[in-house]
């Protein structure tokens, strides 16, 4: 089965998503606006179990930690997505460390932009578009995130909660 972890911001902010998620991205009726801490992963029963047990001691040890969405941003040219982009923290960089433990499968492929998506798969012209829209619109919201999430991938493609952990730093 497919995994992976996040953090949901505030409705406030998952609403402001959803206003442009809605047109923009095809994944709106997949997944609640969030921010990708650790990506898809294969795990079976036994493995996420294990994984589980990790992510609360992870959870006891990391701090919640506070977003600062400061702009709308792009992946172009690699991919024609647009994203509120989250100013990296010292504690979401130490959580997704963390995360990244050989127990937990390493590092992964890409460097860590903390994102939340708000337009994927559009064309090149469309693109260009929503972003000189979004760009000009602009964003500035400060919020502070307390839990993580292990989510499993279901058939139809929507992801749905496993686990919630609440960050303490209790044992930092």
């Amino acid at each position: 089965m497919k995994y992976g972890i996040a953090a949901f911001p505030s409705k406030k902010l998952q609403d402001l998503a959803n206003s442009y998620r809605k047109r923009y991205d095809p994944h709106y009726e997949l997944i609640t606006p969030h921010i990708t801490l650790k990506g898809p992963f294969e795990a079976d029963d036994s493995e996420v179990k294990a994984m589980a047990e990790e992510l609360g001691n992870i959870a006891k040890r990391q701090k919640p930690f506070r977003i600062h969405a400061t702009r709308v941003s792009t992946f172009t040219p690699v991919t024609n997505a647009l994203y509120f982009k989250i100013e990296p923290s010292k504690e979401l960089m130490d959580l997704h460390e963390d995360l990244h433990s050989d127990f937990l499968g390493g590092m992964p492929d890409h460097p860590f932009v903390p994102h939340i998506t708000i337009a994927q798969k559009l064309s090149d012209s469309e693109h260009a578009d929503v972003y000189g829209q979004l760009k000009m619109a602009g964003i500035d919201h400060e919020e502070t995130i307390d839990r993580i999430h292990l989510l499993y991938q279901l058939e139809d493609g929507s992801w749905t909660v496993y686990d919630t952990f609440r960050l303490s730093g209790d044992e930092a």
